[in-house]
């Protein structure tokens, strides 16, 4: 026994596979929608948009905790909405089951963004990198670097490439500074420097404690051409208040970026990469 017919790529067949359920007429594109989706037919929409391969009635049936013939029902509401010539998507069955396509006007232009190079993620040394141009800015890479304990120059150089930060003038050693860019804030969804997460909400170990401190130590140290080493035992210093980090509540962090009148032309590090 032979069961309906599936509808076709364009959507101008009369049935929808299905339990004995009827379809539709062939929907006409410029007749009015409903003035709301129903529920399931939204719930379905989502479903469909979320999968990757067919959906089968059935499957579809049991996500939605519902019946095989509600949900060809709203197979059929969504056909209507998804019919050729009214969105850029349509409504096709393959396989046995039911999936959201582009539609074949749209091919040219998918071509063209899904052939486009694809800009690569961070890498760590990039994203520490970045975190503390938008925490210390304007900061120069000598002091990045004495803060990450490596080379900046890589990441540095890939950051201002790629748009996330750039040149903010140079410190009275002639190191540039970096800050971020406008790109950055939409990039991380900011509307301002403001926004940025508060350190206090990281909880560091005790050892990643202690590590972060020397090294900020370190920096402070240089920047005010103090030994780092002379004078004193750097476990006996006070503890560093983490929650502050350079940053003052409720404003710029620029504005509470530390003097930065020692900043020499750099010093030997290990490489990043």
């Amino acid at each position: 026994m032979s069961g309906p017919e599936p509808f076709d790529v364009d959507g101008t067949a009369d049935e929808l596979p299905g339990p004995d359920v009827p379809g539709p007429d062939v929907p006409d594109p410029d007749a009015p929608l409903p003035p709301e989706q129903s529920g399931l037919a939204s719930m379905i929409e989502s479903l469909l948009f979320l999968s990757s391969e067919p959906v089968r009635l059935d499957a579809l049936a049991i996500a939605c905790d519902t019946g095989p013939e509600e949900v060809a029902a709203a197979l059929r509401e969504l056909r209507r909405v998804f019919a050729p010539g009214r969105r850029g998507l349509l409504l096709r069955e393959v396989g046995g089951g039911f999936l959201l396509s582009s539609a074949p006007e749209t091919e040219p232009a998918a071509r063209r963004l899904l052939t486009a190079p694809r800009t690569p993620p961070l890498t760590p040394a990039q994203a520490e990198t970045l975190a503390i141009v938008a925490y210390l800015q304007p900061v120069s890479r000598p002091e990045i670097t004495r803060i990450r304990g490596v080379a900046a120059d890589s990441a540095c150089a890939t950051l201002v490439e790629r748009g996330m930060i750039e040149e903010a003038g140079r410190s009275q050693f002639g190191a540039v500074l970096y800050r971020t860019t406008g790109l950055f804030l939409k990039l991380f969804g900011l509307d301002g420097l403001g926004d940025l997460p508060d350190t206090a909400a990281w909880d560091p170990t005790p050892e990643e404690t202690a590590t972060l401190r020397e090294r900020l130590m370190i920096a402070g140290d240089a920047r005010s051409g103090a030994d780092a080493t002379a004078g004193d035992d750097p476990a006996a210093r006070p503890a560093f208040d983490l929650s502050g980090a350079g940053m003052v509540e409720g404003g710029d962090p620029r504005d509470a970026a530390p003097d930065r009148s020692a900043d020499g032309p750099g010093d030997a590090r290990p490489s990043e990469d």
